[in-house]
């Protein structure tokens, strides 16, 4: 087997619920295009994260075309999305700008498996105000991913004040010894919030499926 042999995990969802989600992250535009060629022959659909421009566009025309490619989060569907089932049950929150990538790669994450989810973006604890203003809407949803770098406060400070399940998502934006998430993570498990889940630097997908996990137990 070479280095450039490739064998998707077409089982997986049979097995956990989940596609295999195509990390293109230190993949070859090669490896990519063939994973499409497969997936098109056996009428697959695919999620892929970590897909940059410079990548996208060195797949050729056929499939591109075929991508649902959206260039904030670095995330392209393959195929048909699932239908949006009803009503939103998971809200993303994220306190700056500099969060929304991540975000949106939850975002997409669930939009992939058909959860509507509501969004509110920069809402970060040094201007407390914001998150107030929106924590009676956000005490609604059973589920929460809150996303935030720097400090990573933002995670305790929701889960302090909502009674749903609340997923942190440290991210990597950050200053000096922000040490590229390293400081938001470790406040996220330092957290004396009770119940405050985390996952790893960045992980938007990794957040999403959790989310799936916990929502198909509420079923």
């Amino acid at each position: 087997m070479s280095e450039w042999d490739l064998t998707p995990d077409h089982d997986r969802a049979e097995r956990i619920g989940f596609d295999e989600a195509i990390f293109c992250a230190g993949k070859s535009v090669d490896q990519i295009t063939r994973l499409l060629e497969g997936a098109a022959s056996d009428g697959h659909t695919l999620l892929f994260t970590r897909l940059d421009r410079e990548k996208l566009e060195g797949i050729p025309g056929e499939f591109r075309e075929g991508l649902d490619y959206d260039e904030v989060s670095r995330t392209a569907f393959f195929g048909c999305a699932a239908e949006i089932g009803a009503g939103p049950r998971v809200a993303l929150v994220a306190a700056g700008s500099s969060d929304v990538g991540v975000a949106r790669e939850a975002v997409r994450t669930l939009r992939y498996y058909g959860q509507a989810c509501t969004e509110t973006y920069d809402v970060g604890v040094a201007g407390i105000w914001r998150v107030l203003d929106r924590i009676e809407e956000l005490r609604e949803l059973p589920i929460l991913i809150v996303v935030a770098g720097m400090d990573g406060a933002l995670p305790s400070v929701v889960a302090g004040l909502v009674p749903g399940v609340v997923i942190a998502v440290p991210g990597s934006s950050g200053y000096g010894v922000a040490a590229n998430g390293q400081a938001a993570l470790h406040a996220a498990l330092a957290s004396c919030a009770p119940g405050l889940v985390v996952v790893n630097v960045d992980n938007g997908y990794g957040a999403a499926c959790a989310a799936l996990r916990m929502l198909r137990l509420l079923a």
